[in-house]
């Protein structure tokens, strides 16, 4: 696989906070990414249901209507994603929370808060070989 400083990546953020997701934004974007945000599950599987690239998703899992762990399943049924790394973002940093985000497939699971250095560390983790 190429490294991220070869060819730019594509990360969908989604996370119902406004704030958390422009942060994540503007830090993932002063590397060499390209990211879009959703702040709800139905709009961020609306976006993977097309074939636009997506190399990556950081996914929170406390979301109003539908959260992450139901965007998750939902997302490994579609088999163009079935194996997109997906990185779950959450407050509560609970055993039960990262053993069903394991469950359903998840790459990697984050507690907020978490510095911006580290979320950079870990999605390049994904991109280096």
């Amino acid at each position: 696989m190429p490294s991220s400083t070869e060819l730019p990546r594509n990360i969908l953020v989604v996370d119902d906070e406004p704030y958390i997701g422009r942060i994540i934004q503007l830090k993932l974007e002063s590397s060499p990414y390209h990211v879009d945000v959703c702040q709800d599950g139905a709009d961020a599987l609306d976006r993977l249901r097309t074939e636009d690239p997506v190399d990556l998703i950081l996914l929170d899992i406390m979301m109003p209507n539908m959260n992450g762990f139901e965007v998750l399943a939902r997302l490994r049924e579609m088999p163009h994603r079935k194996t997109t790394p997906v990185i779950m973002l959450t407050g509560k940093g609970q055993s039960t929370d990262r053993e069903q985000a394991e469950s359903l497939g998840a790459s990697d699971f984050l507690t907020k808060p978490f510095s911006p250095k580290k979320l950079l560390a870990r999605i390049e983790e994904f991109f280096t070989d």
